[in-house]
């Protein structure tokens, strides 16, 4: 207990206004207890905030306790009822609302900290479970004594204490508490670590959860220190948003992880924990693929794709059909545009379309592409498919779904303005009566 007093001497300053997280358990009641002695010494402002997940029958009592103690105390307190969690994941998706609700009494109050009472024992669980489970290197060291948030700090001073220490102290100051029958049971993960790993380990070291402790602060040094290696690293490696591939393979593989790791996590912000091993591997897949395009699908509709020598973040999204008639111009955009003209003397270029009206059919269409989409080639023998001249011409994938061609009303395909044209395309010397001209802004053509 002494080093957890010592941590709080360190941390607390007067005035301060400090939330915490009241379960009724005896690690929360400890900690309530624990700030309470040190109120009036550093004139603190304490809030307690319980959460009710209405999961067993016994919720409703937990909450009156906490309030009563809370009288007792004649300190604030707030109360978050949850009800219709999911049937999965319902973990997860309680301590997401849980943390929501605690940011919230932060914020009504304009708190300086919020504590939990998480302990060494804890700490020991979650390193364990992140270890059998899989997770990244910040990830492997657990949680912090201190987490800076936006505009506070999540701090756990039981950090130091065993569950039987907790336990022991509060025997000895006459604390009454709440005990959760669920942490008895198999059913979950995290309980099980608790029944059969946690109490070997002590037997064979009483004081492991601070050599796990010593683990954890070492790992989270070190993280922070590649943390602004890898910081220096993105300002060569990102082009905007996108990662330059050939800059990326150049990095020792670690760097890479951690490169890839930042990605994500700006990405996902607080959704990170939707990312797991597989995702990862899948990343890397793609990137060592030797096909120049390709995508993945990633949680949250999002796609990852590769494009030649760049990979960026996509919301996955269904392809947009688009068609018009072509008449005398048609604006596809802010940068392009398809206009029709009375003359041209230009020889050979690709944004130009020359036509004999006998030999199609009328209207024309721009569209964009659809799949299996042919197409017979001016000067060339036979036809080739869309998706190859599309390749041919390393066009981005993202790109080629809004492509504009144009076909005739029969939908023969007779130009890819600007890359492209068909056979039915005419010479100078050849006759034709229509002429389209494909009109790109420097801009867009240098993309």
């Amino acid at each position: 207990m002494k080093e957890v007093l010592l941590f709080l001497e360190q941390i607390l300053k007067e005035n301060k206004t400090i939330v915490i997280a009241i379960s009724g358990g005896p690690d929360s009641m400890c900690l309530l207890h624990l700030l309470y002695q040190q109120k009036k010494e550093y004139n603190l402002k304490i809030i307690v905030a319980h959460v009710n997940h209405n999961l067993r029958k016994e919720s409703k009592e937990e909450a009156l306790f906490v309030k009563k103690v809370c009288d007792i105390y004649q300190i604030p307190f707030e109360l978050k009822e949850l009800n219709n969690l999911p049937s999965t994941n319902t973990e997860k998706s309680a301590r997401i609302k849980r943390y929501e609700f605690l940011e919230k009494i932060v914020n009504k109050y304009q708190a300086d900290s919020l504590m939990t009472a998480h302990h060494g024992d804890d700490l020991i669980e979650t390193i364990l479970m992140r270890l059998t489970r899989g997770s990244n290197f910040s990830g492997y060291a657990g949680f912090k004594k201190i987490t800076a948030k936006k505009n506070y700090k999540l701090i756990r001073p039981l950090i130091y204490l065993t569950k039987e220490e907790i336990i022991n102290y509060n025997t000895e100051n006459h604390l009454e508490y709440r005990i959760d029958k669920t942490n008895q049971s198999d059913d979950y993960t995290r309980n099980r670590f608790r029944k059969n790993i946690v109490p070997f380990l002590h037997q064979e070291n009483p004081k492991v959860h601070q050599k796990f402790l010593k683990f954890s602060e070492e790992l989270d040094r070190i993280n922070v220190y590649l943390e602004k290696i890898t910081e220096s690293i993105l300002t060569t490696i990102y082009d905007f948003d996108k990662v330059n591939l050939h800059k990326f393979k150049e990095l020792d593989s670690v760097l890479q992880v951690r490169v890839l790791e930042d990605m994500l996590k700006k990405e996902y912000e607080d959704k990170i924990y939707l990312v797991n091993d597989t995702h990862q591997k899948m990343i890397f897949d793609l990137i060592e693929s030797k096909s120049p395009n390709k995508k993945i699908n990633l949680p949250l509709d999002k796609t990852l794709e590769k494009s030649y020598q760049y990979l960026y973040f996509n919301k996955s999204h269904e392809l947009v059909k688009k068609e018009y008639i072509l008449k005398e111009s048609l604006k596809l955009n802010e940068q392009e545009s398809i206009i029709k003209i009375k003359t041209d003397n230009s020889k050979k270029s690709n944004d130009l379309l020359r036509l004999d009206s006998k030999e199609i059919t009328l209207p024309l269409k721009v569209r964009t592409r659809k799949k299996g989409d042919v197409m017979t080639l001016k000067n060339v023998k036979g036809s080739k498919k869309v998706k190859d001249i599309f390749i041919d011409e390393k066009i981005p994938l993202e790109k080629r779904d809004q492509w504009p061609i144009v076909t005739d009303a029969n939908e023969v395909i007779l130009w890819v303005p600007g890359l492209k044209k068909s056979n039915f395309d005419k010479n100078n010397n050849e006759f034709y009566d229509i002429i389209y001209k494909y009109v790109v802004s420097e801009e867009k053509r240098n993309e």
